[in-house]
């Protein structure tokens, strides 16, 4: 028997990228515009209260929790709403409040990630999956925030925690308000069977009624259709379709802007009166900026402190110089005199803040520093 030459078959090397897992948080708040009139009027609190006009042609912006037990909603008639609720309280909108509010409460995002996509003034996502205080769970990061937000602002936030963008927007409803919901991705396939098609982002009303025309209830019926189908009757958004049913969206969470300025605030245990006590917490903020100012190499000609009092009244007060901030004696110098202009302080201070903006970086930092010592010789 003639001895065969086999030639070893070669394979080459299969190179596999794995994506990491996210970790992704859709932090959504409670009633945000009717909350915020609530707590700044204590007699609307535990009542029916819409914000917007009780004009006959008018249209409800908010509803509050006790609003919404009488089937009131936004974007609803105010007629409606009054006729669904005959004790609803109208109050007029305060946009510029609530914008004040919304950059509080980004602001508080930005201290655990700087992927950051806001929505609208009052949810956004986060990609915590490297948060920058180390937190170890996406679970106990979004508690943590919502904490945080509460403590500040005095509103409630709920959260939806999840290993992308769909799934965690979804949860952030399921224990509204003041809740947190998690879909790990074990669970995410099966979360999305069981819910009805119009909870589903990206399917709106019509296409919800399309959907039923063609037996497509639940995340269970669409699932059980083929791309080429969905794709046959929604055209380009059949594969979108075909992803969440199974729990699938590879969007990323994307920053709609460029990070302009860097903060860190603190509330007291007590209201504080004492002018030592107060610039304790100015500089110990102070201290924190300065860590971040020298880990990113970056700088700020603005320094801005932020005062809130007990009644929840916020005052700021900014000084912008011609040399970035490069020291952290400096920092703390502007930030003691310029909460020194808010004395003399009647009502308790609740909250202070220090936060650098108008930033530059080191390489911008250096030159100018050598050619303000060059002209001090």
């Amino acid at each position: 028997m003639m001895e065969q030459n086999v030639r070893p078959v070669v394979l080459a090397p299969v190179l596999m990228f794995y994506e990491p897992m996210r970790k992704i948080i859709h932090i959504d708040m409670d009633a945000f515009y009717a909350s915020i009139e609530q707590r700044d009027n204590p007699e609307l609190r535990g009542k029916p209260v819409a914000v917007g006009s009780a004009a006959k042609r008018g249209v409800v912006a908010a509803a509050s929790y006790e609003a919404r037990v009488f089937g009131v909603r936004s974007a609803m008639p105010s007629a409606t709403a009054q006729r669904k609720c005959p004790e609803l309280l109208f109050v007029p909108p305060r946009f510029d409040v609530y914008r004040a509010v919304s950059k509080e409460i980004q602001e508080i995002f930005h201290a655990y990630t700087p992927l950051v996509e806001p929505l609208s003034l009052d949810e956004a996502y986060l990609d915590v999956t490297e948060n920058l205080r180390g937190i170890p769970t996406a679970s106990e990061t979004a508690a943590e925030i919502r904490a945080r937000i509460l403590e500040q602002t005095g509103l409630t936030a709920s959260a939806g925690v999840s290993y992308n963008k769909f799934l965690a927007k979804l949860a952030s409803d399921q224990k509204k308000p003041n809740g947190q919901f998690v879909v790990t991705p074990n669970q995410g396939p099966g979360f999305v069977e069981g819910l009805p098609v119009e909870r589903f982002h990206g399917v709106g009303p019509v296409t919800a009624e399309k959907m039923r025309a063609l037996g497509i209830h639940t995340g269970t019926d669409l699932k059980r259709q083929t791309l080429a189908f969905l794709e046959e009757h929604f055209g380009k958004s059949g594969a979108w379709y075909y992803g969440i049913a199974r729990g699938k969206d590879s969007r990323a969470v994307v920053p709609n802007r460029e990070r302009k300025s860097s903060g860190s605030e603190t509330t007291f245990s007590d209201d504080l009166f004492a002018a030592t006590d107060i610039e304790a917490g100015i500089c110990a903020m102070a201290e924190d900026v300065w860590a971040w100012c020298e880990k990113t190499a970056t700088y700020g000609h603005t320094v801005t402190v932020k005062v809130k009092y007990a009644d929840f009244r916020l005052i700021t007060r900014s000084r912008t110089v011609s040399m970035p901030v490069a020291t952290q004696s400096k920092l703390r110098e502007l930030s003691v005199a310029l909460v020194r202009t808010v004395y003399p302080v009647t009502v308790g201070v609740r909250l202070v803040g220090v936060s650098v903006s108008k930033l530059a970086s080191v390489d911008q930092t250096i030159p100018q520093l050598e050619l303000e010592l060059l002209g001090e010789e």
